[in-house]
């Protein structure tokens, strides 16, 4: 039985006949079974039947309930629906998002508060939830432009560091172009990606997961340089493919490429060039102007391409 389902009844069944305000409630925030991932093991700790209450400023509720339901420990909080946003996401609900708060926003934490369940709703909650639920698209944009960027620099350092007899740092480079190919897919499905524990559940169930999977575990199967460069290329067609399904912008043509001449293949579209292109929002446009960092989860993994250490700090 999911905890969803569980908190829902607890919800339903115990809280909801002792209150007599406006309210809100919900299951929202940290766990797995917001996310809708827990399983037989997520139940040997923090497994409780709880719902999050929201009342207006200065109404004092705390319901009694029972210490289990379904036999698991029970808990309520009581929150207000400013003070919760302020402190999750450092968000004034009653303001206008702009870019630079979007890209404040940890992705996996918008995903917890845009995922779980919304059991009643006197209070907006869903209202405020509908407003996270996506990212703008020039801020789309830009993500997929900064996770484009992150890609291309590093598809030739496979082969440069093999090329040397550093199997194992080619194999860490192309372990981490296959999260940031993944990372990609999320952006491109318009869909947040959650923390690492369920980073490749959540793949799995995109719509481009079963596709894209084999691919990728390829590079990650690799034993020689060689073997991980073809298989990145095939991995990148692959993305590069749900892109031009997708229509995010018109169709990108791929090319092979080979830096400076080096026996290094890497495959390559514009994606950069064509994304840019489409980019309205002066602030967004700003933002890319300066560098193209990405959101806070990117940045420290970013700046070190920084052209020199000043530009680096001026995102610090």
């Amino acid at each position: 039985m999911s905890g969803l389902g569980i908190c829902e009844r607890f919800y339903r069944k115990v809280v909801r006949p002792q209150l007599d305000v406006p309210h809100s409630a919900a299951l929202l925030g940290r766990g797995s079974e917001v996310l809708g991932f827990d399983d037989e093991m997520s139940t040997d700790h923090n497994c409780e039947a709880r719902v999050l209450l929201f009342v207006d400023h200065g109404v004092e509720v705390q319901p009694e309930v029972p210490t289990t339901f379904e036999d698991r420990p029970t808990w309520v909080e009581v929150h207000t629906l400013h003070k919760y946003f302020r402190d999750q996401l450092a968000f004034d609900i009653d303001a206008e998002l702009t870019p630079q708060n979007w890209l404040t926003f940890p992705e996996s934490i918008l995903r917890q508060h845009t995922a779980g369940g919304v059991f009643h709703d006197d209070l907006g909650l869903a209202a405020v939830r509908e407003r996270l639920a996506y990212y703008p698209d020039d801020v789309w944009r830009y993500l997929m432009i900064t996770a484009w960027w992150r890609v291309h620099p590093e598809m030739n350092l496979v082969g440069r560091a093999g090329y040397v007899g550093d199997e194992l740092g080619s194999a860490l480079i192309g372990a981490q172009l296959v999260h940031d190919l993944m990372q990609l897919c999320f952006l491109i499905e318009r869909t947040y990606a959650p923390y690492r524990k369920w980073f490749g559940t959540a793949f799995n169930r995109l719509s481009c997961g079963p596709t894209l999977t084999p691919l990728l575990r390829e590079v990650l199967r690799a034993e020689t340089w060689q073997q991980r460069e073809e298989a990145l290329m095939a991995a990148y067609r692959g993305v590069a493919e749900l892109h031009n399904r997708s229509a995010v912008t018109t169709p990108i043509e791929l090319g092979v490429e080979q830096m400076c001449g080096r026996p290094f293949k890497v495959v390559w579209g514009d994606f950069i060039g064509t994304l840019t292109a489409d980019l309205q929002d002066p602030a967004v446009l700003q933002l890319y102007e300066r560098w193209p960092v990405g959101g806070i989860e990117q940045i420290r993994d970013t700046l070190w391409k920084a052209v020199d250490r000043r530009q680096a700090l001026d995102f610090l």
